[in-house]
């Protein structure tokens, strides 16, 4: 076979694929339609199964041209309303496309392959007679789904196309037709192999770290007309590295695409009636995370039709709607992609867990004893745990939810869980967007630098003085801190790393890093807190990938190798957790403090010498600086050029009245960019001061616009900013007692 031939089948077998990834859900949605069928979304199945068979029988490919056959002759049928959409109707049809995508995935390699039982069962549904559709005596119905100017469109080009051909030629115009609409999608797409793409993602990552090495030696050098050019090469590579990512990034939708069908089938072996409903199939992932989470969310789905909704005989008894509803969401937030799966079935059944835990030895009596029913919940991720009765097709042999909670913790995601009782569970998953460049802390710790990934970053603390003696409490031996009424456990990191240097002086101050691990927070102690800068993520050598303490290396500024510190696997050897989870570090008191309100991450914002403001992390986009220099007029305002794009800049202070510092002409400006109604604004603040996670109490409502109150965070008060109010007043900048009647 000729090298040509090859790259015509391999062309076909993507082609091909891409024609049956949507022909299973539109069958799905074609047997609820038992009333009219939709004649648009059949001609679509039609097309596609046409389209395989034409190049099938072109190629020389028999087995699969006639499988394609019978099922075109089927979907005729159904589009000329000859034939219902049954359930054995859509089963038959679903099987015999599982079966045409296997002999496409082993087209290359055997064509020698038996598919008598489909054709047979394909065969046996036009010659079932139970399955004619009876027609009216006003003639068929043909439901098309058409809105009355789509009606009026078609009847008038069916019209103009007859006038001068036959039937045959007005068919054979629309083929024409469908055939140059596909010539226009395939003009504007192109395929690029993923190694491509993979290649040109690493060398971005070089180019990531050469401008990370350049930007360092920029600024010790202390040139105004370098630190422009470098300042010029940040944005150009910074934008180079969203296309690129761009390019990996595909739909979650393609993992949900066989959600329906798994539900539908479930269902069926359950003897349940469930529907599922997806939100956000549009939202974007990088393909090596779409990837790993594949098999998690599967396994999520399955699980909840199994244990998590309830027969339709115990609905109705309690009076829920007999049909289950499993609902799957995807949106950003954050930087991360937040998954939520969801149903309305009858919780976790927590004594059942509870009794279950103790009788495998997971847990002691005395332990259970000391925890609350969320940590309950939580002990289903435990290895080895299951509620099953018996094995079965879909569940009860123990491997499962921490099998899920281990595959998405190892791409830096976490998984939590929360169950009402009768009323279901939510699974909620967070993962970041990409895995080859992340953001990261920087820290230092006996004179060696690490990288901690900002997604587990929750706020930093300093201590200095008498606080570092005062502050840190022990209980049991183990240190810990008191924030905001919870104490939390502290790990060092010399003591973890076993790096502690001998007769070393007591250091007056103490940097704290607040981190997130398995949904449970701690302190990790560090000597020095550096900067925060986008790292390249390096694969570890072999002789530290039995360390689980770390995750990866990156390559510094400086061309220095610094190590990515693993935060779960930092939790486990230090056994925060496990500390945690035994109820030895659980400050009743702490939880009720932090329970008046919904935590929200801030920004804390400093204007002048002593006033803080605070916006929530999810208003901000990006956190730039920018040179003063820079800074443009347009129509009366500040302006400058931005990612190819005019950035309108808003002075915070200045507007809401503040005291603010004078900036130098070679100081760079720090600038919130935030993003509202596909717009772009940025807020030139003096300084950044923390980012904290703390539940938000308006002690003191506020009347100037702008502003929404003040809260006091860290003992002290900071004013709420009201972001979308000031952009309103900048869109609309009347009188006060005018704007009610714009």
């Amino acid at each position: 076979m000729s090298i040509e031939d090859d790259e015509l089948i391999k062309d076909f077998i993507v082609e091909s694929q891409e024609h049956l990834s949507d022909v299973e859900s539109q069958l799905l949605t074609l047997e609820t339609q038992q009333d009219g069928v939709d004649v648009a979304l059949v001609n679509k199945v039609f097309r596609a199964v046409h389209s395989i068979k034409g190049a099938a029988g072109f190629l020389g490919f028999e087995v699969l041209e006639s499988l394609a056959h019978r099922g075109e002759e089927v979907l005729n049928r159904l589009r000329n309303n000859e034939m219902r959409p049954t359930s054995l109707v859509i089963n038959t049809l679903l099987k015999a496309t599982d079966r045409l995508k296997g002999l496409l995935d082993s087209l290359e390699t055997s064509n020698e392959q038996d598919v008598t039982e489909h054709i047979v069962a394909l065969e046996r549904l036009l010659n079932d007679q139970s399955s004619v559709a009876a027609e009216p005596e006003d003639g068929p119905i043909i439901e098309t789904h058409e809105t009355p100017a789509t009606k009026t469109a078609s009847t008038k080009t069916t019209s103009e196309v007859s006038i001068g051909h036959s039937p045959q030629e007005t068919e054979s115009i629309g083929s024409a037709i469908h055939d140059a609409a596909i010539v226009s999608a395939v003009d504007s797409t192109i395929r690029v192999d993923v190694s491509l793409l993979d290649t040109l993602m690493t060398r971005v990552g070089e180019l990531v770290l050469a401008r990370n090495q350049i930007m360092q030696f920029t600024s010790e050098l202390g040139n105004t007309d370098l630190l422009r050019t470098t300042q010029r090469l940040n944005l150009i590579t910074t934008e180079l590295q969203e296309g690129v990512m761009k390019t990996r990034m595909q739909p979650i939708g393609n993992v949900w695409s066989k959600f329906p069908r798994l539900v539908r089938d479930l269902a069926v072996i359950c003897g349940k009636e469930v529907r599922i409903e997806m939100e956000g199939k549009e939202t974007e992932l990088d393909k090596t995370i779409i990837e790993a989470i594949k098999d998690p969310l599967t396994h999520l789905v399955r699980n909840t039709v199994d244990h998590g909704i309830e027969k339709p005989e115990v609905r109705r008894s309690i009076g829920k709607p007999v049909e289950g509803c499993l609902t799957v969401r995807a949106f950003h937030e954050g930087g991360q992609v937040i998954i939520d799966i969801s149903d309305d079935g009858a919780g976790l059944n927590l004594d059942r867990i509870r009794s279950k835990a103790i009788e495998k030895g997971l847990v002691s009596q005395e332990q259970i004893a000391r925890m609350q029913e969320q940590e309950i919940a939580q002990l289903i991720f435990l290895p080895g745990f299951s509620t099953a009765e018996k094995v079965s097709n879909v569940s009860g042999r123990g491997v499962g939810m921490d099998v899920v909670k281990t595959n998405i913790e190892k791409i830096g995601g976490s998984v939590d869980l929360q169950t009402r009782p009768g009323q279901g569970t939510t699974v909620k998953i967070k993962i970041p967007l990409t895995l080859a460049i992340i953001p990261a802390l920087i820290v230092t710790s006996a004179g060696n630098r690490f990288a901690i990934p900002q997604v587990n970053l929750l706020e930093l603390v300093r201590l200095e003085g008498e606080q570092t003696t005062k502050s840190i409490e022990r209980i049991q031996g183990a240190p810990v801190y008191r924030l905001r009424g919870r104490l939390l456990p502290l790990v060092y990191l010399r003591n973890v790393l076993k790096t502690n240097v001998e007769n070393e002086t007591p250091q007056d101050v103490i940097n704290i890093v607040i981190l997130r691990a398995d949904d449970r927070q701690f302190g990790l102690v560090v000597d020095r807190i550096n900067d925060t800068e986008e790292i390249v993520v390096k694969p570890l050598s072999k002789q530290l990938k039995g360390v689980a303490v770390y995750s990866g290396t990156t390559i510094m500024g400086d061309g220095k190798v610094a190590l990515i510190l693993d935060v779960l696997g930092l939790a486990y050897a230090s056994q925060v957790i496990s500390k945690m989870r035994d109820g030895a570090l659980i400050d009743p008191s702490g939880r009720a403090k932090e329970s008046d309100g919904e935590p929200q991450t801030l920004i804390i914002l400093g204007t002048g010498t002593s006033r803080r403001l605070a916006l929530p992390i999810s208003q901000v986009a990006r956190l730039e600086k920018i040179s003063k220099a820079s800074v443009e007029f347009a129509d009366h305002q500040e302006v400058v050029q931005y990612r190819g794009k005019i950035l309108p800049l808003i002075r915070l202070a200045s507007f809401l009245g503040l005291e603010s510092k004078e900036t130098a002409e070679d100081e760079l400006l720090n600038v919130v960019v935030y993003n509202e109604n596909q717009r772009s604004f940025g807020l030139v603040i003096d300084k950044i001061i923390d980012i904290v996670e703390t539940s938000l109490q308006l002690n003191h409502p506020s009347t100037r616009e702008g502003l929404l109150g003040s809260v006091v965070i860290h003992d002290r008060v900071t004013d709420l900013v009201d972001l979308p109010a000031i952009i309103r007043m900048i869109d609309c900048p009347l009188p006060r007692h005018l704007t009610a009647n714009v």
